[in-house]
């Protein structure tokens, strides 16, 4: 099986880290609840998947790869599709979710971006995703790897980076270190957000992320006496960006 590399595959070839992966997957999810893989290519992680959860899907693209998984899985566990324009709602009758898969890194941003979308039916992910996608994804205030994906990210949910993959591990090994990471989608919702404002605001700051926010935001927000104007975007958290945006629809 030769990976494809417009598709982003790296086939995971390391028994030690599967079993990591293993044992995240289980600390993390609720064995009640079904589960959708995405993007299973050989199905390293399918067996164990298949085997575990009661209620079990996986989504893969690459119409090479679908016989082989349906012959081992069966034909209505296995889905050929594109995850990200995939509606979601056909999967489990609607209900709820835990989101797994070595994503392919070509689209992981993308996946991440689709979970938002979709965060009403998944409460939680453990992914594999570049270590520096991992890292932005889970980014503190004051990082320089803060940005648009650790803001919108953890809105919604509370990011951990797990442990990180060497690129031996693989075959053929990327040109990166892998980190798996946890999303855990957060109880607390807040009300009074205008999601679609929040993320032009997130947008405008990080577009200019040199600039101190009271600079890139003059033309939006008239009121801009607060000391957290006078911030980089990326020295904020979620939080301020929540106050910002209700601030400014004030």
């Amino acid at each position: 099986m030769k990976a494809k590399k417009h598709l982003g595959q790296h086939f995971l070839s390391d028994n030690l880290v599967l079993e990591q992966i293993f044992e995240a997957v289980e600390n993390n999810f609720d064995k009640s609840l079904p589960v959708l893989e995405v993007g299973p290519g050989g199905g390293v992680l399918t067996g164990f998947l298949h085997k575990t959860f009661p209620e079990f899907n996986a989504v893969e693209f690459d119409r090479d790869l679908i016989d082989g998984l349906r012959e081992q899985y069966g034909d209505d566990t296995i889905i050929q599709h594109d995850f990200l324009s995939y509606d979601t709602k056909n999967v489990f009758e609607g209900r709820p979710f835990q989101l797994v898969g070595n994503f392919p890194y070509n689209i992981s941003s993308q996946i991440i971006f689709k979970m938002l979308e979709e965060r009403s039916q998944i409460p939680v992910m453990v992914g594999m995703f570049q270590k520096e996608v991992a890292e932005r994804i889970c980014a503190d205030p004051g990082s320089k790897k803060n940005g648009i994906l650790s803001i919108r990210t953890q809105l919604f949910y509370k990011a951990d980076k797990l442990f990180d993959i060497p690129p031996e591990a693989f075959d053929p090994p990327p040109r990166v270190d892998s980190s798996v990471i946890v999303c855990r989608r957060k109880n607390d919702i807040i009300d009074n957000l205008n999601h679609d404002f929040f993320n032009r605001i997130v947008k405008m700051s990080f577009g200019q992320r040199r600039k101190k926010m009271r600079n890139t935001l003059k033309g939006l927000i008239h009121t801009l006496e607060d000391p957290i104007f006078q911030k980089r975007p990326e020295e904020l958290s979620f939080e301020d960006f929540v106050n910002i945006s209700i601030k400014a629809q004030q």
